[in-house]
């Protein structure tokens, strides 16, 4: 059974830094591409962030660019979500979500949707 567990969440100042990490299971973790997905209060789903197999290929959405970084170890099987600069905008539950498919187009990486959800961390930013 696929699991994927996040953890780190938690208030945050404006400008202030969270980490956080989506521990999976049950599945060759090293055989996918990962993705964090948020939803604020609210809000739909938003898409943050992937990363491929290896680590070597990161993909992040504009408003999130410069200011998080994706990585993964995995010899952990982890996925990790450092989060700096924090806004009040970036107050959402987040979701460690496993890829379903990737692909190239026109040379560029591509992540098709995503199969298997954690249940979510929440992250507050305010004064």
């Amino acid at each position: 059974e696929v699991q994927l567990v996040e953890s780190g969440g938690g208030l945050a100042q404006p400008g202030g830094s969270l980490r956080l990490s989506c521990a999976a299971s049950g599945f060759s973790f090293d055989n996918y591409a990962m993705s964090w997905v948020r939803q604020a209060p609210g809000k739909g789903l938003e898409w943050v962030s992937s990363i491929n197999w290896n680590g070597a290929i990161t993909m992040y959405s504009e408003s999130q660019k410069g200011r998080f970084t994706i990585s993964r170890d995995n010899t952990k099987n982890t996925v990790y979500l450092q989060m700096n600069s924090l806004e009040t905008q970036d107050t959402a539950v987040y979701y460690c979500a496993r890829v379903e498919e990737t692909y190239y187009r026109a040379g560029n990486y591509c992540i098709g949707g995503m199969d298997s959800w954690g249940k979510g961390t929440l992250v507050t930013v305010s004064s």
